[in-house]
């Protein structure tokens, strides 16, 4: 590690990065690490390193815009970092609450019906908060009684290298968790692997065009289902799926049924009815209207008959 604190060049870094997660993963379950003395540079710093290198080139997520964040703007529109909100969120799955939820403006998505489209898309309405004041309004809520720090938006993605920063100034132990669209880079996963410890997706689409149509994103289905695998492997997942009105066959249903083969019957699901045709979407004849009561029973229904066991 001594080494990798002075190097300058990314690919010793990854490699002294990959030397530890493995090793990590073989020890994790024999070790205590209780009453560790805390090292001069950790597994945390080496991230945090890799991640400032990324930042100066960004590809944090899977659009890859490549720009010096540190300078400009990304793809996301997000170059400083600026918060929504953060409260204690009672309303979240239950095996998560109280969970403090820190919502970043921002995103790397264009919905055209999204939710939350007063913070996702108008990154510059929240306020700066910098890390030693998220780590102790973080270390706060832990005391009050938060069971983990929830990073969401938005999406947290444009964000991580803030909020590796922010985590390693808190004293509390407290759980991650990355409430994202799973858009990630490859290497974003990797440097969430071992620093994440619930994965909260959001699995929109099916492997038919429908990102591109309504959330502007390419190569949707491809980066989704490789960070489903990735992140199965690496820290517990709930996996949400907002029901679409008019998408069931071409998005509900796929997804269901990869998530069975390639995941296990065991994965937690969060079948959501939310939707609302709000913001843009009067933009798709399909989706400005609220989805059935048929539609919603059918993908239940459906998810039931592929044998999943821990449906919310």
């Amino acid at each position: 590690m001594i080494e990798a604190k002075k190097s300058e060049d990314i690919n010793s870094l990854w490699r002294e990065h990959g030397h530890i997660q493995n090793e990590l993963k073989n020890i994790s379950h024999t070790v205590s690490f209780n009453g560790l003395e805390k090292p001069d540079f950790s597994y945390l710093d080496l991230k945090i390193k890799i991640a400032e290198k990324i930042f100066e080139n960004c590809y944090f997520c899977e659009r890859k815009c490549h720009i010096n964040r540190n300078i400009e703007k990304g793809s996301c529109n997000v170059k400083n970092p600026k918060i929504a909100s953060e409260f204690m969120h009672m309303g979240e799955e239950a095996p998560i609450v109280p969970s403090h939820t820190v919502f970043f403006t921002g995103c790397n998505f264009e919905c055209i019906y999204c939710q939350n489209f007063d913070i996702s898309q108008f990154p510059e309405s929240g306020i700066e908060i910098n890390e030693i004041q998220l780590a102790k309004l973080i270390d706060k809520r832990r005391k009050d009684g938060s069971r983990n720090v929830n990073f969401v938006g938005g999406d947290p993605t444009p964000n991580l290298l803030y909020i590796l920063k922010t985590m390693k100034i808190c004293i509390e132990n407290i759980p991650v968790i990355w409430n994202s669209n799973f858009y990630m880079s490859e290497d974003a996963m990797k440097l969430l692997d071992g620093f994440v410890d619930v994965f909260l997706s959001d699995f929109k689409y099916g492997p038919e065009g429908c990102a591109g149509k309504l959330s502007k994103i390419p190569n949707y289905w491809n980066t989704i289902t490789r960070n489903h695998k990735m992140a199965k492997k690496s820290g517990d997942m709930i996996i949400r799926h907002l029901v679409l009105p008019g998408h069931v066959e071409c998005c509900s249903k796929p997804i269901l049924k990869w998530i069975s083969e390639n995941l296990g019957k065991k994965t937690v699901i969060n079948i959501m009815s939310q939707y609302r045709p709000v913001y843009r979407a009067c933009e798709s004849e399909k989706i400005t209207r609220y989805p059935s009561r048929r539609e919603l029973e059918e993908v239940v229904t459906y998810a039931k008959n592929l044998g999943f066991i821990n449906l919310i």
